[in-house]
């Protein structure tokens, strides 16, 4: 891969207080014998994609920025909040431990599918899975047994935070794990702002 194009992504972001409380929340499980093989998302790296975006040519961002902040001045900031532990793709099989995500008013899923449409003329095949709002919390490799592991809820005083903007992320890969680096922000309802 050139060293001059970036592996990109967009997402919405969660406040940094409310992924260390659910990082000490979710700690007792990391000592269970069922998810030994776990490799944890640091809370630094963890935010919800909205659409990934994979290597681009530099040429590409602004483009990608335009088309972002479209769709993002499209919709207002809303109320989303943590919910219970799941696992992609099954809790005898699992690849992906995550915490869920109680959006009410359904503004991530229109987020995913509004970039989509927005990014398509730019080249970018549009997601085959269908878009379940989750944090991912941990990965499994190999697939794991996690039956009984996961409990209803991560304890946290206020699971509830305001999405008010999307992040466009690079992506920089290393033996380790990805390091994240916010390129910019983006506001939602940035048309609705003074009416």
């Amino acid at each position: 891969m050139s060293s001059d194009r970036l592996r990109l992504f967009i997402a919405a972001d969660l406040p940094s207080s409310l992924l260390e409380e659910l990082d000490e929340a979710v700690a007792p499980l990391r000592s269970r014998p069922e998810l030994e093989t776990a490799r944890w998302t640091r809370s630094a790296n963890q935010h919800v994609t909205l659409r990934f975006l994979g290597w681009v040519g530099p040429g590409a961002v602004d483009q990608i920025v335009a088309a972002a902040s479209s769709v993002a001045a499209s919709h207002t900031p809303a109320t989303i909040t943590l919910t219970g532990l799941g696992v992609f793709p099954s809790e005898r099989r699992a690849r992906v431990l995550w915490v869920g995500l109680d959006d009410p008013t359904g503004v991530l899923a229109a987020l995913a599918s509004d970039l989509d449409a927005a990014l398509g003329p730019l080249g970018f095949e549009p997601e085959k899975r269908a878009f379940t709002p989750h944090l991912t919390l941990a990965r499994f490799k190999p697939p794991a047994s996690v039956a009984g592991v996961l409990f209803e809820r991560p304890e946290v005083a206020e699971p509830a935070f305001r999405l008010d903007h999307l992040a466009l992320y690079r992506s920089h890969l290393h033996p380790k794990g990805a390091r994240y680096e916010a390129l910019g922000t983006i506001p939602l309802g940035a048309r609705s702002k003074g009416s």
